[in-house]
């Protein structure tokens, strides 16, 4: 739980000095003596209740007190309620390690086989945006539940330079901003003016990306900087690092021609994924921390599937079946309510208990 206003907190330090004006008015209080031959018949006289009924209502004002301080400091909490409509963001990487031999017939036609098989299980109302990238990122399709048009989104997929992680987690949430106006979209300098109030801590929006690479981070955004964006808007990231520990030797080009045609080119080549080796191998070089780090920021899970029949087991394991959205709810109501019957309670006991003279 936690509480819009903290600072009226600052009032609740004025209990213990009601109690310690309630000790001394007790300890101030001259009553009247009688003189009596036994104690026995004070004992016998007082009910063995009165001591308790003589403090229980000044107990139950200080709760009320209290119950209505916290009230006023108003308490959210966070509550799962059903999604309704579902987004999906797969992020794809697309650099030209993904060509890599390792799995057949190729990481990037397994990857294109998963997601397809991915897409198809999802439900009508469910909505997925295909984000490409390598040197940057690319939206090659909207957010849609046409699964035709998915498909020849991800059929079309071709290789690129470099990997640009931050810049494809950007890129996602810019793609769900555009559906869900309570998603403030990314920004690529760093300004508090720019970002935007961060949710309560476990509350998250209808939607998710799912992140696949093979390599680690040499282009675009910083990848954490990007996380701290997504967790700031409540949107998870689940990552995949994708591939064999020991990778093997990748084709010169795999799905489209890697060529003049590059739409992620820019400059002179410069390899995919996370670096070479001699000889035509490729080492699986994936920055499994920055994935894991990403995951853990945004509420999300890493995946480390090192076959095609993983992979489409981490696919069927996401939770994107029902995702559910955290909304923010003040309960100021609740406890300004305990507080009006706990005030009640104390006048009703005290009358009965020390009615007035």
């Amino acid at each position: 739980m936690d509480l819009l206003w903290p600072g009226f907190l600052v009032v609740l330090g004025f209990i213990p000095i009601a109690i310690a004006a309630y000790v001394w008015r007790l300890r101030r209080k001259q009553p009247s003596t009688l003189r009596f031959s036994s104690l026995t018949l004070i004992h016998q006289a007082l009910p063995p209740s009165s001591r308790w009924r003589r403090h229980l209502p000044f107990a139950l004002f200080l709760s009320a007190l209290a119950s209505l301080i916290v009230a006023a400091a108003r308490p959210v909490t966070v509550v799962s309620v059903p999604g309704g409509q579902a987004t999906i963001i797969l992020a794809l990487d697309v650099s030209r390690s993904m060509c890599s031999t390792d799995i057949p017939p190729n990481r990037l036609e397994a990857a294109k086989a998963s997601a397809l098989s991915f897409i198809q299980r999802q439900r009508s109302s469910t909505q997925i945006g295909i984000v490409a990238f390598a040197r940057t990122a690319e939206l090659i399709q909207a957010p849609t539940s046409d699964v035709e048009l998915l498909q020849d989104a991800i059929e079309s997929l071709v290789v690129g330079r470099r990997t640009a992680i931050g810049s494809a987690i950007l890129r996602g949430l810019d793609a769900i901003a555009e559906l869900d106006p309570n998603v403030a979209p990314s920004f690529r300098e760093r300004s508090a003016t720019l970002a935007p109030t961060p949710v309560p801590e476990g509350a998250y929006a209808p939607a998710v990306i799912v992140l696949l690479t093979d390599g680690a981070n040499n282009d675009g955004a910083w990848p954490p900087d990007a996380a701290q964006q997504a967790a700031d808007r409540g949107i998870r990231v689940y990552t995949i690092g994708f591939g064999t520990e020991s990778g093997s030797e990748f084709l010169p080009f795999c799905g489209e021609r890697f060529a003049e045609n590059d739409p992620f080119s820019g400059g002179q080549f410069f390899g995919g994924g996370g670096g070479g080796g001699g000889g035509g191998g490729f080492r699986r070089g994936i920055d499994e921390e920055t994935l894991k780090l990403i995951a853990d920021k945004t509420g999300g899970e890493y995946y480390a599937p090192t076959s095609a029949d993983e992979l489409n087991q981490v696919f069927r394991d996401l939770p994107t079946y029902l995702i559910t959205k955290h909304e923010t709810t003040e309960v100021s109501v609740v406890f300004a309510a305990a507080g009006a019957i706990l005030t009640a309670l104390a006048v009703v006991l005290a009358l009965r208990w020390q009615p007035l003279p």
